[in-house]
């Protein structure tokens, strides 16, 4: 089984408002985390991968640096490449009504999702994406993950249009992913619990959803599951004959909600991620890069937590814990 490790790499400052005022604090917070403890977003990360001989793929955000620099991109696209890691393109396009001149023929205010825009729209945005991260130095890009997993069907004719032909979009658990592609039906959209999702000219790899310890729908986000459930849905997806496991997390997820400060329950849980994912290597192939199957993968039932009851309800106390202290 291949698991994949991706990360959202983003800026975000708060808010709209005194964006150049609140920018270089913003930065320095989601790209270094630094505090008297360490630097806890990407370099603590990259980090604990080398440490375990992990690679990832690193989906990054490039639209800011059309407001602020391409200094701001560069930089960031250079930490992660200078470790051997996959950079690949995703967009939060709320920033396009940020950038001047306007990208688009016509502005009309902010506007969130991705799927709010036009398919030409879109394929100015990517295309724009695209080229920021090429002049950063991002080499080899066939991979998109747009943000908030917010992607329509004309999402996938505007990468395809673009010459990108993985995706890894879809997540069963947002509603404003993929309503619209495949055929939705009355248990959902047909999409849902497939591995690999074939979409005209595009393949997406969905986020692995599977059931926790509750038998609730979980998305396999670090900051979102506890590391014996991501353990156990693992195991699961092997024993049930999954090809592939896709792991979601963020540059900031290593950290304290709204500070710099290192987040232990969050470090030690990416920490013993990476230890588990390297001790069973027998098993699960982590994978820097997204294998298209030659052949439709077959559909097996969701991997299932529900061994993890008692992980489950130490992720609840976790959650808990954190908040109070």
């Amino acid at each position: 089984m291949k698991v994949y490790l991706t990360f959202d790499i983003e800026v975000w400052c708060g808010g709209w408002d005194h964006l150049d005022e609140r920018f270089p604090a913003s930065y320095e917070r989601y790209v270094y985390g630094r505090s008297k403890q360490g630097d806890y977003a990407l370099p603590a990360t990259l980090d604990l991968m080398d440490k375990h001989g992990l690679k990832g793929i690193f989906f990054v955000e490039p639209l800011f640096s059309a407001r602020f620099g391409p200094q701001y991109l560069r930089t960031i696209v250079d930490l992660i490449q200078s470790r051997g890691h996959n950079v690949q393109l995703h967009l939060h396009p709320e920033w396009t009504d940020e950038i001047e001149p306007h990208p688009l023929p016509k502005n009309l205010g902010k506007r969130q999702h991705l799927s709010y825009y036009s398919e030409d729209e879109q394929t100015a945005l990517i295309a724009l994406g695209k080229d920021l991260l090429t002049q950063a130095g991002a080499a080899h890009m066939t991979m998109f993950r747009a943000g908030s997993y917010a992607a329509n069907s004309a999402t996938y004719r505007a990468l395809a249009r673009n010459g990108l032909r993985v995706d890894s979009s879809l997540n069963e658990c947002f509603e404003v992913s993929g309503p619209d592609v495949g055929t939705a039906t009355a248990t959902g959209r047909d999409w849902a619990g497939q591995q690999q999702v074939r979409v005209g000219e595009v393949t997406s790899f969905p986020i692995t959803v599977f059931q926790d310890g509750l038998g609730r729908l979980r998305p396999a986000q670090v900051g979102a599951c506890g590391l014996a459930e991501l353990g156990a849905a693992m195991h699961s997806a092997e024993t049930l004959g999954h090809s592939d496991f896709v792991i979601v997390s963020h540059n900031f997820e290593l950290l304290k909600p709204d500070s710099a400060l290192p987040d232990p329950w969050m470090v030690r849980r990416f920490s013993g991620l990476c230890e588990l994912l390297a001790r069973r290597a027998d098993r699960w192939q982590v994978s820097s890069d997204m294998v298209v199957s030659k052949t439709s993968p077959a559909s097996p039932p969701l991997p299932r937590a529900h061994v993890a009851t008692v992980a489950t309800l130490r992720r609840y106390a976790e959650q808990a814990a954190r908040r109070f202290f």
